[in-house]
């Protein structure tokens, strides 16, 4: 063990001074050298998509080092053997299956603590799905609650039903969420010991990886922010709510105002005033719970939309908060947030990291200013050990590399769909608050596609003209653009592989 604690401390460092001397390398080489106005254009962009991504890469590396570094948070509960606190376990849900709220309310009902009560919020519209709330709470002795007036989404209903109770805690869970019977058992000592202690969160884990690629690919894209992203943000003072599999102390939500309906991510926006209000937070990273990822294009496309907009509506509301308020949160907390609410503009700056090598190809307008000998010997240190990170460390908790990959694959075809979520976002749309598909779905009609497409097309344009200019010209950057270029296409070509029905 303490071996390979060693090994990552190693790599850990190292891909911290390759950062460094990427970063020093490709700010000279933008300084130093004479470009036309449509040249500097193109090399800042690609510059500004570099740093981004290297910010993120950097703040991955803190995190998992504080995660891996052996020094983990020691778990302390209140008193044994004391009458058990009341506790209120809410399942919101509008125009859910059936089966899945029923699988939901059977793991819910079968928890292994008494002083519970089950709410079923049903926002429902329409009547056939009424009539199954009604029969649903009948069956398992759930308490119905619906709003007069709705407002807010998910948040709305909860904020109302909130106004309704007296308990000490409020137990979140997503209608396909399915808790083991020592949930509360095992949550509640902790928020006991506490009482500064706003919310626990605990792991999501998707059940459903055997049904197809796109659950597959999505429940690895959580396990890699679940295992150590937030055990890092959570030794920072800093891990906040993912809305499922969380229990609040009800005196905190309601000192901050209840669930923020600002947003279509209600959950990331409380945990910032949560904070702001000097209330902690802990991550307790033992799954018990487990829900269903989006097995279609079609839900996997919406939930990362809804994720997208709303936190990057959060970061807009973070930067006005940091001149306005700027002790409100530590600073450890300012870059935690601050990472975590621009992460999902990631998408442009991957479209700035796929058009560039394109541009250069097709337009001979350079996107990297420096022979191959210096790119390749301050880039690959960087790639290398960066991903060597990635791997060892998700390797060493068994998950393989190649689900790991498939997950990296979905990212890269979400793209167009994180820019459309990020314009949005900028622009002051809110969006509306969608479910998830979580089982069946039709696949995309491919001219809904077309961002993905287009780009493919292009890109394969760029690599077969940029080896016709290599032939010619013998450059030995237009073979390494040629190689990026070829290399998104491939990537983005996924999406074929990806978009299928699921029945």
């Amino acid at each position: 063990m303490n071996k390979k604690l060693d090994l990552f401390a190693a790599l850990a460092v190292l891909t911290i001074i390759s950062i460094i001397v990427y970063v020093t390398a490709r700010t000279i080489l933008l300084f130093f050298v004479e470009y036309t106005l449509i040249e500097s254009f193109f090399a800042v962009m690609l510059l500004l998509g570099e740093f981004f991504i290297i910010l993120h890469t950097l703040g991955y590396v803190v995190n998992i080092a504080r995660a891996g570094s052996g020094n983990k948070q020691v778990f302390s509960s209140g008193p044994t053997g004391l009458a058990e606190p009341s506790v209120a376990v809410l399942v919101a849900a509008r125009h859910e299956p059936k089966e899945v709220l029923e699988s939901t309310f059977i793991t819910l009902y079968g928890l292994n603590y008494k002083n519970k009560t089950i709410y079923f919020l049903d926002d429902s519209s329409e009547d056939k799905y009424q009539k199954e709330a009604e029969e649903l709470s009948k069956t398992y002795g759930l308490k119905l609650f619906r709003c007069r007036h709705r407002h807010g989404a998910k948040a709305g209903i909860i904020n109302e039903c909130l106004k309704t109770l007296n308990d000490k805690y409020v137990a979140l869970f997503d209608a396909d969420q399915n808790p083991l019977p020592d949930f509360l058992k095992v949550i509640i000592p902790l928020l006991e010991h506490d009482e500064k202690l706003g919310f626990i969160q605990t792991p999501q884990f998707y059940s459903n990886l055997d049904k197809g690629p796109i659950a597959r690919g999505a429940a690895f894209q959580q396990a890699v922010f679940y295992e150590y992203i937030c055990e890092g943000k959570s030794t920072g003072g800093s891990m906040f709510c993912c809305g499922t599999n969380v229990v609040f102390r009800r005196k905190a939500l309601l000192d901050a105002g209840g669930l923020d309906e600002s947003t279509v991510t209600e959950d990331f926006a409380t945990s910032v005033k949560l904070h702001s209000r000097g209330w902690h937070s802990l991550y307790y990273n033992h799954v018990y719970a487990f829900g269903m990822g989006p097995e279609s294009l079609t839900g996997y496309f919406k939930q990362q939309f809804r994720w997208a907009l709303g936190t990057i509506s959060v970061f807009k509301k973070m930067i006005w908060q940091l001149i306005r308020h700027p002790f409100s949160l530590s600073p450890a907390q300012w870059w935690e947030y601050f990472l975590s609410s621009s992460y999902y503009l990631i998408g442009v700056a991957l479209l700035v990291m796929m058009l560039c090598p394109m541009v250069y190809l097709l337009f001979k307008v350079p996107s990297y200013f420096a022979s191959p000998e210096i790119y390749f010997l301050v880039f690959l240190p960087y790639l290398i050990l960066s991903m060597s990170v990635f791997y060892f460390l998700l390797r060493g908790r068994n998950y393989k590399i190649k689900d790991l990959f498939l997950g990296q694959l979905l990212g890269q075809i979400t793209t167009t769909v994180y820019m459309h979520a990020a314009l949005w976002a900028l622009i002051g749309i809110r969006g509306k608050f969608a479910i998830t598909e979580k089982t069946k779905a039709a696949a995309i009609p491919y001219i809904r596609l077309w961002p993905q497409i287009l780009l493919i097309f292009f890109g394969f344009i760029s690599v077969v003209w940029g080896l016709n200019r290599y032939i010619y010209e013998q450059e030995a950057a237009i073979l390494v653009n040629s190689f990026w270029t070829l290399y998104n296409c491939l990537l983005l070509s996924s999406i074929f592989y990806f978009n299928r029905e699921v029945k």
